[in-house]
């Protein structure tokens, strides 16, 4: 936010404001406006895993509160700080044939070359890597807390060693978070598209989850849901339309090829995936009796403990 500007002005200097938001590179071969819809593949991450807080509830100090209140801010803060961020490379950025004469696969590496020079785009790109280090670090910590939890009520196979804790914390759970990233990761060296494709099978459902949540808040449980410790009062619906038709708009962008033609090659997965997904989700909730997979006894018990905890 400070090094970027000033060593922009001593380099190729801030694009117009026709050039920042009028001038448009389309290195997909789709359609003009369907290359458009393509950057939000860039944007839309900045409201990715704001929901870390609530995967760690259990361990949360009057959870009702903050746990809503600390999903609420992140998404606050990540999207006003996300905008202000993409404002600012869009007026720092060179010209398209500029930029990829420095080559780097990834977007932020040319940049900071052309713009820092060799030992300022080192050192950002050095940051870059610690930031996401940490950001790893939080994905899995939030994703173990999600994956523990599914394990105890005893969806997932093996759940019992899963679900299993060790000093207070969920290590198996980590350990199963972490083998299969570093499996989809490595997924990446012999097909860069069937990475990309488990990748945006992967953000989907989180996209798709919430907004049929809140799809279903506003049009199946409008006036008949428990009101919560914290929320938003009378700015709840309108959160809930805008959240629905933002989280449409990303799961189509995330299920859009990226590169055209299509060929199967080049063909985004996404959809097959989650659509193999969702049909074996279905078969399993019309064929498994709901008490084979989450027996009311564990029901009782977990609002047992929620009772005792309280007291």
């Amino acid at each position: 936010m400070v090094w970027l500007p000033i060593a922009t002005t001593k380099t190729y200097g801030f694009r117009s404001a026709h050039d920042a938001f009028m001038t448009t590179y389309n290195g997909t071969g789709a359609p003009a406006g369907w290359n458009w819809c393509l950057s939000y593949l860039a944007t839309a991450v900045v409201l990715i895993g704001f929901d870390a807080s609530g995967h760690v509830a259990e361990e949360t100090k009057n959870a009702s509160v903050s746990a809503a209140r600390g999903i609420f801010w992140s998404t606050v803060v990540s999207g006003v700080g996300g905008f202000a961020v993409v404002i600012l490379f869009l007026f720092c950025v060179p010209d398209a044939n500029t930029l990829f004469s420095f080559g780097g696969a990834q977007p932020f590496v040319p940049l900071y070359a052309a713009i820092l020079g060799d030992g300022g785009h080192i050192f950002m790109n050095v940051v870059c890597l610690v930031a996401l280090w940490f950001n790893t670090a939080i994905a899995v910590l939030a994703a173990s807390r999600l994956v523990f939890a599914v394990a105890r009520d005893g969806v997932l196979p093996f759940s019992p060693w899963v679900s299993k804790m060790a000093d207070g914390q969920p290590r198996n759970a980590v350990i199963v978070v972490w083998g299969v990233a570093s499996i989809i990761t490595c997924t990446i060296l012999p097909s860069s598209v069937a990475f990309t494709s488990l990748v945006s099978a992967a953000g989907v459902p989180s996209a798709a989850a919430y907004g049929l949540i809140c799809l279903g808040r506003l049009f199946l449980t409008p006036h008949r849901f428990p009101k919560p410790t914290w929320s938003l009062g009378r700015l709840s619906k309108p959160f809930q339309a805008i959240a629905v038709l933002w989280n449409g708009w990303v799961v189509a962008v995330l299920f859009s090829p990226y590169v055209f033609p299509v060929t199967a090659e080049t063909l985004n997965y996404a959809p097959v995936i989650m659509a193999i997904v969702t049909v074996f989700a279905l078969l399993s909730w019309w064929l498994a009796p709901a008490e084979q997979w989450l027996p009311s006894k564990r029901i009782q018990e977990t609002l047992d403990a929620g009772e005792i905890s309280s007291e």
